[in-house]
């Protein structure tokens, strides 16, 4: 069983891997957001970027830092099959799922006004806001000494692959595809 983990910037193409992956190699997928929202709809409160993020601290604070991957994990490896965990914010879920084996991060990022275009056409519950506010979130989730807080930097910093998606969908999907299938041959 191979499990990619995905981190990156608001509005990177971390989507966009996840889907290529799925349709087009047969991975599960595994959630945070999905993971989250379910927390978050359980609790009575709206879905939007503060509360998914609030949420999300709670609960590593109240477990541990990898605390919803962990559970992403134990969902995967019921799976049995090859599987994508999305979306790694924190430097304790890359090393949680590193210590589990044959683990790989790919690292999603782009140019801010790239990304900003790409939110406002994808248009989920959390992409409504304006540049300075979408500029804002990312600080807000780039950097932390708590460890139960979003570090997308780190997390960047330490994926295996990064990928600069400044280009097409086409051009993502190549790129990935190269890297799968040197990750697939390495592992035999």
């Amino acid at each position: 069983m191979l499990i990619i983990g995905i981190t990156g910037t608001l509005g990177a193409g971390k989507g966009t891997i996840v889907d290529f992956l799925v349709s087009d190699f047969g991975f599960s997928h595994f959630s945070v957001r999905a993971f989250l929202s379910e927390e978050i709809n359980r609790r009575g409160y709206t879905v939007n970027r503060d509360t998914l993020t609030s949420v999300a601290n709670e609960l590593r604070a109240a477990h541990s830092p990898a605390y919803i991957i962990d559970e992403l994990f134990k969902k995967a490896q019921k799976s049995g099959e090859n599987c994508i965990i999305e979306s790694i914010r924190t430097p304790g879920e890359v090393l949680s799922l590193k210590g589990k084996g044959n683990f790989y991060l790919f690292a999603a990022d782009a140019d801010p006004e790239v990304r900003y275009e790409r939110i406002k056409i994808r248009n989920s519950e959390t992409d409504d806001i304006d540049f300075d506010t979408f500029l804002d979130n990312e600080l807000r989730e780039m950097t932390s000494t708590d460890p139960n807080k979003q570090n997308l930097k780190k997390c960047i910093q330490i994926a295996d692959y990064t990928f600069y998606n400044n280009g097409s969908r086409r051009d993502l999907n190549n790129e990935v595809k190269k890297i799968l299938n040197q990750i697939i041959k390495f592992n035999g």
